[in-house]
């Protein structure tokens, strides 16, 4: 069964951020590409979504409904729902994540 992959507003607008400070700071090209990896690995989430371990920073609170890939050091959280794949959230891993989920996903 193939999962249709969705990016949420948030999600998009890591992406564009994403792709502003590496163009601002690396080069128009690596954004481009780094760009093109992390979509790649989004929409492979349409072949196996539960692939995904649960995050941890999550898990700490009970929370089981999301998931989340590895792009070194980038994070990919999203959620199953039905059929659809549901991306919430992508960030540099390096950051302070436990805050970022929380205010994100759980709204604390």
């Amino acid at each position: 069964m193939r999962f249709d992959v969705r990016l949420t507003a948030g999600a998009q607008r890591d992406l564009e951020d994403l792709h502003a400070y590496l163009a601002r700071h690396d080069s128009p090209a690596n954004a481009e590409r780094l760009l093109d990896q992390v979509l790649d690995i989004a929409e492979s989430l349409a072949e196996a979504p539960e692939r995904g371990a649960i995050p941890g920073e999550l898990a700490a609170l009970g929370i089981q409904d999301y998931r989340q890939l590895f792009f070194k050091p980038y994070r990919i959280i999203y959620r199953v729902i039905g059929k659809t794949v549901f991306i919430y959230l992508i960030a540099d891993g390096r950051r302070d994540m436990r805050t970022l989920l929380e205010r994100r996903l759980v709204g604390g």
